[in-house]
């Protein structure tokens, strides 16, 4: 028998489409020696104008460092394993230090790098599934997928690197070229991100594989500039602030004296509802709706247990 559901359940509203400001999340992703790490400082300091704002997630033995000289923006050093829940949390770290441009550099260590997703799902294959890694990315993707989703909720900007694998190329008057072929990261993960631009490892040149905000798309190939950051930081202003889903209000239960005094007994006796791990005292404290008589008794047990006069 199907069932079916009103949109009140889960706290539905249909509403116009209105346009609000965003957040960035942009991917640049090139060959090693394009220059990406310093074509994203660029970028940050484009959107907020202030370095002090700006932090470097670097996984890359402290490259980021040697750009020091542009500006005082702030690091994380992330080293080995690079696990998603050590991302997760340099990212978290970086957000509650009131950074508002976040740099990944770079993101491709998550997945292929020192204890990234590939070595965790071949050690759970081996320790777990007989060698099936098939099987094994049952437990790997939601830890992949909790890193991807901590980028695009979080409350700052983010640019994130990624290395792609690099090719060699014969070019006019047989010159060879260096070109960057697949980003070293799973499959799909542009398509998360709002901008993706791919830069040249000759020419320092970026296009834009993927562009939501029409700024790039279709356009000649340019070099990466703080002017880039503030292209994007006016797209991104556009719009009204968004404002944060009100969560619904909790129903409380209402007790009838009878049941109170019921409750009262198991409290004392350090009883926990039946079938849950919760006590009756967390229960009448965050799911009743006592009455002002009912409250008073119950103010009265807190202090009596406290040991207070």
């Amino acid at each position: 028998m199907p069932q079916f559901y009103t949109l009140n359940q889960f706290n539905m509203k249909l509403q116009k489409a209105q346009r609000q400001q965003v957040k960035l999340r942009l991917n640049l992703s090139a060959p090693s020696g394009a220059g990406k790490t310093y074509s994203a400082l660029l970028l940050a300091y484009g959107l907020v104008g202030d370095w002090d704002k700006i932090c470097v997630i670097d996984t890359e033995n402290g490259s980021a460092s040697l750009y020091s000289h542009l500006g005082s923006f702030n690091t994380i050093q992330l080293q080995p394993p690079f696990a998603p829940e050590r991302y997760i949390d340099a990212i978290n770290c970086a957000a509650q230090g009131g950074q508002e441009v976040i740099i990944i550099d770079s993101s491709s260590h998550e997945w292929s790098g020192p204890g990234g997703c590939l070595e965790i799902n071949d050690r759970l294959a081996a320790a777990k599934y007989k060698g099936n890694t098939w099987s094994a990315w049952n437990e790997t993707t939601p830890r992949h997928d909790a890193f991807v989703s901590s980028v695009l909720h979080c409350p700052a900007h983010i640019i994130t690197c990624t290395r792609s694998k690099m090719e060699t190329v014969m070019g006019e008057g047989k010159k060879v070229h260096k070109v960057g072929m697949k980003d070293v990261q799973r499959d799909g993960w542009e398509y998360e991100l709002t901008v993706s631009l791919t830069i040249d490892r000759d020419t320092h040149l970026a296009i834009a594989s993927k562009d939501r905000t029409n700024l790039f798309e279709g356009k000649e190939p340019f070099l990466i500039s703080a002017k880039t950051g503030e292209m994007i930081k006016d797209w991104c202003d556009k719009g009204i602030m968004p404002v944060a889903d009100t969560p619904p209000v909790k129903k409380l239960k209402s007790l009838t004296n009878d049941q109170f005094q019921s409750a009262l007994v198991k409290i004392q006796n350090g009883e926990c509802i039946k079938g849950s791990t919760v006590t009756v005292y967390d229960w009448v404290r965050t799911e009743c709706q006592l009455t002002e008589e009912q409250q008073n008794t119950f103010n009265l047990l807190n202090t009596q247990d406290n040991g207070t006069d």
